[in-house]
This record gives C-alpha cells, structure tokens and sequence, in this order.
C-alpha cells in the first residue's frame, strides 16, 4: 500500500517527560487523518516529527517514503503546513502573497503567476486577488493561507487546527477546501480541537493519550467502541411523551432516557428495533418531529477513551521544546 505519511514506534522526550512513546500511524496516499488527544498528548510532536521541524529519538517517520530525519530537504519539497495562524503578508494583496511564495519556491516568475491564479480560483479568491490582505475576512485569510500551502503542489499538507477562531459558516468554507485538496490526491494529516470537524473530514483518525495511539481506525469503527447504536424520538405532541417512551422502552429493553424536552433516546442492538418502534408508534398513533437510528457520537468515543469530552490544543512548552 502506497502511504502519504507514515510513523513507526516514534519515541521523543524533553528533559523527563516523554511526548511520544512508541507511536506509530499512517495516511493512506489521498486521504484524509486526523490526529485527535487531549491536552499534553503529542499531537504536535508527531506533526513537528513528520514535517521536519524536530528529530525523533528513536523510530522512523516517512514522507513519500522519504526518510524525514535523513532527507529531510527532500521531504519538505514535498510538504505544505498551515497553522492556526495565518502566514502571509496582510500588506499585500493575495495575488501578491501566492507569487511571492512561489517564488521563494524557486518557481519562475511566470510560473508562480500562473499557478497563483489557479488557486486563487480554485480556493474562490479570484475577485479579492488584487486587495490587500488587511481587508479579507476571517475565511478568505483562512482560504489563502490553504492556499499558499499548495503554491509547490505538495504531496502531503499539514494542518494545524485549521479553523480555530472561524464561525461555522467560514468552517464549512474550509471543510469544503480541505475535501476538495484530499479529492485531488493530497494526503492531509489534520489536527483539531472540533470533533465534528474530524467525523466530517477524516478517512481516519488516530487519538494519542500520554504519548500512545490509543485508539486508531475510521470514524465509524471508533464509534463502535462504545457499543451499539441509540434511538432518538421527539413526539409532536407532548403529552404522548411518557406513551412513547413505553414503546422504546418496550422494544428495548431499557428505560430510555430524556435528554431534552420531549426528546429520548435508548440504547438499541441491530437495525430490527428501529422497525419495531416504527411499526408499534404507527400503531399507537403516536405522531414524531424526530426519529433517527444514530451511531454514538465521535464526543461520546473521545469521553470514553480519554475521559474528556473535546480534544484541546497543545501546551506551548511541548511546541517550544
């Protein structure tokens, strides 16, 4: 199988504490993987590994089957990263930036302004392409510095927290950049604090605890960590309500609980109970607003593999040391 990136027992310590301590996952050619952990678990340290910036002390990471710590020249004409931060220049305009850039790329002028061009339209920048930066709104930085990342067409990008600070408006905007550079055979090794960002995005997901993988495969296959799948009905009328809840409770063998007014749910096994409840609310005559057969939520896995209910961002000293 042909990797984007690949990490294998990656082992690195700071003074006494060990950021990463074995850990090994990788991104299939094209994909999407999103690194997930709380507070403390290495994420950084992994992507800092992967693109360069910090050398493992034991272990091996591969870009394109590069080795990073013995090519790593190599590697990085192969790489784009995106931090939480914007990196251009707001005094110029944003043809202005993805030409410089380009260029600093040791592309030829005209080069880099044709390839400016095809990314201001691919990220929908064309009409802002001749004002200055300053002027762009919280999305439009955020789409010109994805785009600035792929000014060298890299094979792999990296992104760190991508839409931190945006509105989820200008977060479906990048969500929607981020699945069309995936579309075009990048690979994209993501890291975010919103785990709904990383069910929406990821072909897989790695979730780091105190240095380890502890757990790892798509976002589907990490639901079923926690066992089954959950009913929710909210009735139209509610004073069917405690009627409702008999007939789930009835089908599945549980009390179900009520999570929000006139809204249930109840843990089921198998896809048969929701037919069941279907066919018994019909039967009642019990109208619905929602009914839905749901999978647990990615929130509800992180909880149970980390005892949290978000993943957070780094501690800066790991990012400094």
């Amino acid at each position: 199988m042909q990797y984007g990136f690949q990490a294998e027992a990656l082992v690195k310590r700071f003074g006494t504490n060990t950021a990463l301590n074995g850990v090994e996952f990788a991104a299939r050619a094209g994909t999407v993987l999103s690194v997930l952990g709380p507070n403390g678990a290495g994420k950084t340290t992994a992507v800092r590994i992967l693109a360069t910036l910090l050398r493992p002390d034991s272990g091996t990471a591969t870009v394109g089957g590069i080795d990073v710590v013995r090519h790593p020249a190599r590697v990085r004409r192969l790489i784009g990263i995106a931090g939480q931060d914007t990196s251009v220049d707001e005094e110029l305009t944003g043809a202005e930036n993805l030409v410089l850039i380009g260029q600093l790329l040791d592309l030829r002028k005209a080069e880099a302004t044709a390839r400016a061009g095809e990314l201001l339209e691919r990220f929908e920048l064309t009409e802002a392409a001749g004002r200055r930066v300053s002027t762009y709104s919280g999305g439009m930085r955020r789409r010109l510095d994805l785009a600035a990342s792929m000014i060298g067409r890299p094979q792999v990008i990296f992104l760190d927290e991508p839409t931190t600070g945006l509105d989820p408006a200008k977060r479906d905007e990048v969500w929607r950049m981020i699945r069309t550079m995936a579309g075009d055979g990048t690979t994209v090794l993501l890291t975010t604090q919103y785990l709904e960002e990383a069910d929406n995005l990821s072909d897989d997901i790695v979730v780091l605890g105190q240095g380890k993988v502890i757990a790892n495969g798509s976002p589907d296959e990490l639901k079923q960590i926690v066992g089954g799948q959950t009913i929710q009905l909210r009735a139209a009328d509610p004073a069917q309500v405690s009627e409702a809840a008999a007939i789930l409770g009835s089908v599945a063998g549980h009390v179900p609980d009520q999570v929000g007014p006139g809204v249930i749910t109840v843990p089921v096994v198998g896809d048969s109970a929701f037919t069941e409840v279907v066919r018994q609310l019909a039967a009642a005559n019990i109208a619905v607003t929602e009914l839905s057969l749901r999978l647990p939520s990615l929130d509800e896995v992180f909880f149970t593999l980390t005892g949290r209910h978000t993943a957070e961002p780094e501690r800066e000293q790991e990012v400094a040391a």
